[in-house]
């Protein structure tokens, strides 16, 4: 696999975790809107699982665009 296509990949990967994050925000809300509880514990623990996923996403793609 060549630069331009780690790059492409990389890219792909953290547009897919920028769409779990913005669900994530959807079930937050919609969970602190109906009152449930349960339900926003875990869109918020789906939220920062998400972000931790992006962290190693956005270091990588800094590094190899200072390359």
């Amino acid at each position: 696999m060549n630069a331009d296509e780690k790059k492409r990949e990389i890219t792909f990967h953290l547009w897919g975790w920028i769409l779990f994050i913005i669900c994530a925000g959807f079930f937050i809300a919609a969970s602190a809107k109906d009152g449930n509880m349960l339900g926003l514990i875990g869109s918020i623990v789906f939220f920062i699982a998400c972000a931790f996923f992006i962290i190693p996403l956005v270091i990588r793609k800094n590094r190899e665009t200072e390359d």
